[in-house]
């Protein structure tokens, strides 16, 4: 494990936009609305809880954990909230939402120039209790290396069944 380090988290946070885009732009709405069965994210559904949490989590409760109140609760995250949105709007253009978001929100984040102290401070998450900075900025970085590995997954089991013999070689098949 490598120590924590702000700055090389911020530059993992500022590639997924492009990662996104790089690797869902133009690509035919089977590839992106197809999942793992059901109750399960296709890369839309995924990109879309990313524009959600842009807007209601990691900065808010950031602020939250940096403000001078004593109430340091949480608001509970809705997972699926994504889902209550439009799902007709085009790959690119929640793509290009998030990407605006996500440097809004980097921006916000630099400009609190965090210091040791500010990274030991603590929020409450409604169901996990008392969290620290730190482990909110972890946990945004390890939220996005998720969400792009669930992303492949979901892309590689779509040929599944094609791949023939090679499938005992490809272990992304049985996740």
């Amino acid at each position: 494990m490598i120590p924590f380090n702000l700055e090389e988290s911020i530059d993992i946070l500022e590639r997924t936009p492009e990662i996104l885009s790089v690797m869902l732009n133009g690509l035919p709405e089977q590839w992106l609305k197809s999942n793992e069965g059901e109750n399960t994210w296709s890369p839309y559904d995924i990109v879309g809880h990313y524009i959600y949490g842009e807007k209601t989590d990691w900065i808010v409760r950031t602020k939250i954990i940096l403000s001078t109140s004593e109430n340091k609760r949480f608001e509970p995250f809705d997972r699926f909230a994504q889902f209550d949105e439009d799902q007709n709007t085009p790959i690119s253009e929640l793509i290009a939402e998030f990407k605006i978001l996500r440097e809004k929100n980097l921006n916000i984040l630099k400009s609190f120039e965090l210091t040791n102290t500010d990274l030991i401070k603590k929020g409450t998450h409604p169901e996990l209790g008392d969290v620290t900075l730190q482990e909110l900025l972890s946990a945004w970085v390890v939220h996005d290396l998720a969400h792009l590995a669930q992303i492949n997954r979901v892309m590689a089991k779509q040929y599944k069944t094609h791949v023939g013999v090679w499938q005992a070689y490809m272990s992304i098949l049985s996740q």
